[in-house]
Formats: structure tokens, C-alpha cells, sequence
């Protein structure tokens, strides 16, 4: 039988085991897990009031610039005994007067410039501020699924090597060699494009700035890998330009990269996979933007306040699935998964499909 005492003990153990973890305050009555990141409660009022509320675009770019400041990083490089960039470090914020001024960045010194001030402001690092301004960004589109955000990134950095960034002019293999180069497979690429489902051109060709990618581009969908397997038809603006490729629809832009990794054997099927599973495309994206955020860190060493980001609103029925622009049929598709039928999609009806700039 047991004692009173032990009884005793035992109820107090379990009690304390059961016991919530005592969170930190933080403004306005908000809370974290870890003080580290009450912080970031701070710099979400700001941004979303004073980076995002002017409306989509800084969202999509500070998006972009995740991916530009973080596969800036080279294993080849490094193996050479050379420096093959640290990754997603803040370095293309650091020394923005280097890094922006390559081809591959043109362009992205404007959301640069937005975001500095605002790291500044709050002391807290550039490359934690990329990437969570990205995360933050991404939270405002419909549907978009819910980012992971790790803080903790030193700002000591270093230029990253030219050369290292993808572009729109590139072919299949030299994109999927870049991107080998940098850890990512062939599936995981097709992935990380996921984010063209809510971005737009400025730069490849200026007279039509803000020209989206498919014809959705504030809501987080699966149009962007139906219209690129679409016929293309049209130049939006004075086309063709180095890295663009004709568009199925008025006011759609096309990058060239797109078109070909749409259709290549190595990466049509995972691009494909996405039309007919909105949900499975949220969820590889949640898990390539974890792993490119870290490229270059050691995540054991950052504290997760992935609560601090917001809930974006969800998907409504009507987005989950993919359905074809007014005006198109299947017969349009240009169907290049040689292992899987092109899903049956359904056409909107109306008269012919075309799409409003950003």
C-alpha cells in the first residue's frame, strides 16, 4: 500500500508535468514561447501597416527576395576551397550596392531599400528580416499556407559570388545544375516555383511592369501550372524579350524558364502533380521554403517564432481546384508528363480570359 507521502509526491509531479510552460509577454498583450521573439510582434505591426498596406506588390517582391539573398550559396565553390556564399545570410541587403547590381538582381535593390530601414529600425539582423518579411508577405494572400520563421541569423556576412542565381533566360540543365549546386533536386526546384502563383515581371520587360504570372496573383493557387502548360499566343508588351516566351492570355507574362521546366521530362510530372492538388502544393511549399531559409545557418542554433507570423486567410472551395481560362480548352494544354494523363478540367465560361496588372 502506498504512503500518504508518496501519494503526495506523485500528485505534485504530475501536476507540475502537466503545468503550461510559462510564455513571455510581449506588446500589446501578445505572448511567445521564447522572449526572443516578442520582437517580431513589433516588426509585424510595422510592416504589415507600413510595408504591405500599400498593396500587393511589396508582398510578392519581398517574397522574391527570400529566394535571391539565400541561393546565393555554391557546394562547389566551397568543396574548391573557395567562398560559395552564405546562404540565406542578409548579405544582398548587406552589401546591396554589389549584389543588386548584377543581372540576375536586377531589380530587387527596390524592395532592398523598403526593407532596410525597417531592420534598422529594430535592431534586429537582415538576413532574419528577409525572411521574415517573406513569410509575413506570403501570410496576406488567400489561401497561402502558413510559413516557417527561425531567428537568430548573426548580421555578419560577406558579398555572395556572382553567378549563383538563376534566371529566366537559363536552360533546364543549367537551372537544375544551379540549383543541384545548392542542394535542391529537380522536384524540389518545380517547388520552390510555387511562389510564381503570386508573383509578376517588372524588369524583363518595363512597358508592362506588374504583369502577372498567371491570372491569379493575389491568391495562392494552382492556376500558375495550368496557364504555363497552356499554348502560348501573345506578347503582353513589346515581346519578345531575352527570357520571355508568348503567353496564353492578355496581360499574362510568361518567363522562359517556366515554359521549359513546365515541359521537361525531369520536372513535368511534379509541375503537373500541382493542378489537381492545391493542398499538396501548400504543403511542399511550406516545406522547400524551411529548407531554403536555412541555407547557410545551422537550425539548431535559431529559435522558431513561426507563431508570430500570421494565419492567411483560407482557400475557398472555388480556388482548391484548378480549372482552365475562359476561352480554353484542353486541347490547349500542352500535356508533357510522359507518366500521368492530363487531369479533365473544367473552362470558365465567359468571354475569354485576360488579366488585369498587379
Amino acid at each position: 500500500m502506498l504512503s500518504k507521502s508518496f501519494v503526495s509526491l506523485f500528485t505534485l509531479v504530475i501536476a507540475v508535468t502537466a503545468a503550461p510552460a510559462k510564455r513571455a509577454s510581449c506588446s500589446n498583450g501578445r505572448t511567445a514561447r521564447n522572449p526572443e521573439c516578442c520582437v517580431w510582434y513589433d516588426v509585424l505591426d510595422d510592416i504589415q501597416q507600413n510595408l504591405f498596406e500599400g498593396g500587393n506588390q511589396e508582398a510578392h517582391e519581398s517574397l522574391r527576395l527570400t529566394f535571391h539573398d539565400a541561393i546565393a550559396i555554391s557546394l562547389n565553390l566551397t568543396l574548391h576551397g573557395q567562398f560559395g556564399g552564405g546562404g540565406a545570410d542578409g548579405s544582398i541587403m548587406a552589401f546591396s550596392q554589389i549584389e543588386t547590381a548584377t543581372v540576375a538582381n536586377t531589380g530587387v535593390d527596390e524592395i532592398v531599400e523598403l526593407q532596410r530601414p525597417f531592420a534598422l529600425k529594430h535592431n534586429v539582423s537582415f538576413g532574419d528580416f528577409i525572411q521574415f518579411a517573406g513569410a509575413v508577405g506570403l501570410s496576406n494572400c488567400v489561401g497561402a499556407p502558413r510559413l516557417q520563421f527561425l531567428a537568430g541569423r548573426s548580421n555578419i556576412s560577406q558579398p555572395a559570388p556572382d553567378g549563383l542565381i538563376p534566371e529566366p533566360k537559363d536552360s533546364v540543365d543549367s537551372i537544375l545544375l544551379r540549383m543541384a549546386d545548392a542542394g535542391f533536386n529537380a522536384a524540389e526546384t518545380v517547388d520552390l516555383l510555387i511562389s510564381h502563383t503570386v508573383a509578376g515581371q517588372e524588369h524583363i520587360d518595363p512597358t508592362v511592369a506588374g504583369t502577372p504570372l498567371d491570372s491569379t496573383p493575389s491568391t495562392f493557387d494552382a492556376q500558375f501550372f495550368v496557364e504555363t502548360l497552356l499554348d502560348g499566343t501573345l506578347f503582353p508588351g513589346t515581346g519578345p524579350n531575352l527570357g520571355e516566351v508568348e503567353s496564353p492570355l492578355a496581360g499574362e507574362f510568361r518567363l522562359q524558364s517556366d515554359f521549359v521546366l513546365a515541359r521537361d521530362p525531369r520536372t513535368a510530372c511534379e509541375w503537373q502533380s500541382f493542378v489537381i492538388d492545391r493542398d499538396l502544393m501548400a504543403l511542399k511549399f511550406q516545406v522547400v521554403m524551411a529548407k531554403m531559409a536555412v541555407l547557410g545557418q545551422n537550425p539548431f542554433t535559431l529559435t522558431d517564432c513561426s507563431e508570430v507570423i500570421p494565419t492567411p486567410p483560407p482557400a475557398p472551395v472555388d480556388i482548391r481546384i484548378a480549372h482552365l481560362p475562359a476561352g480554353k480548352t484542353l486541347k490547349d494544354i500542352q500535356h508533357s508528363c510522359p507518366f500521368a494523363p492530363f487531369p479533365l478540367l473544367i473552362a470558365d465560361p465567359g468571354p475569354a480570359t485576360s488579366v488585369a496588372p498587379m
